[in-house]
């Protein structure tokens, strides 16, 4: 069985658009469960026992980044090149592939107007197409998990899942959805899954490159792992950037 483990970077609001970042990704990885469970999990705690002496701590990019919660060492220069050098080294060796939906919200808004879709909404209907499709013909072949939001939002995206279960996408029956995919599985932070984790480490160099922002490691790592077709292409099956 795949499981899709789902983040974000970026306000999904189009009412007041961040000068700064006027970018929405939804984004996430694709593992096998064996190997979530096993493998992955495994690997995510022996890096952060290596650095750090425990392994409670959450990879959050905004605590990374903002030296808090339990990252505080990390405002010490030598340590931060030492951590980003391992965190290089674990992303890259571990087995994965990326798919995630970038929206240019002032774009997005000019096109479609009042009736520009939630962009969390319309990425999360692409991203759906493409786990069935990653999935195949299989029965129960996959799960999506997806980290807890607040009790508003959560009851908006379980009423999207319910939605796609009965309506479908443009281009993904409802009936293959509903046969291919078991749930959408709702997790708090504090479960500390290394799925999850990963998927919040990806999402931010996707946001960054597409913003033009100087090209890191970390997205040309992202960028080997993105889903592709048979000529190796990613741009629309593993990035896809709206509107076209």
């Amino acid at each position: 069985m795949k499981v899709l483990f789902l983040d974000e970077s970026g306000d999904h609001n189009l009412s007041v658009i961040d000068p700064q970042y006027p970018l929405f990704v939804l984004g996430g990885v694709i593992v096998e469960k064996d190997y979530a469970d096993g493998p992955l999990t495994d690997a995510v705690r022996q890096f952060k026992r290596r650095l750090f002496g425990r392994d409670d701590l959450i990879l959050h990019t905004a605590d990374i980044t903002r030296n808090r919660n339990g990252f505080e060492r990390m405002q010490d220069a030598a340590f931060r090149r030492h951590f980003y050098d391992e965190l290089n080294s674990l992303m890259q060796s571990l087995h994965y592939t990326i798919v995630a939906c970038a929206i240019r919200k002032h774009e997005h808004l000019s096109r479609y107007g009042v009736a520009a879709l939630d962009p969390y909404l319309l990425s999360l209907d692409i991203l759906v197409e493409r786990f069935c499709m990653e999935i195949g013909d299989v029965e129960d072949g996959g799960v999506i998990v997806v980290e807890r939001r607040g009790p508003t939002l959560d009851r908006e995206l379980e009423l999207a899942w319910l939605n796609l279960k009965i309506q479908g996408t443009q281009y993904m029956q409802a009936s293959k959805i509903d046969k291919r995919i078991i749930a959408l599985n709702l997790r708090p932070k504090s479960d500390n899954l290394a799925g999850l984790q990963l998927a919040d480490l990806v999402v931010t160099p996707i946001g960054r490159h597409l913003l033009g922002k100087e090209t890191k490691e970390d997205f040309r790592i992202v960028e080997s792992k993105f889903r592709r077709n048979r000529k190796g292409e990613y741009e629309g099956y593993g990035l896809t950037v709206l509107p076209k």
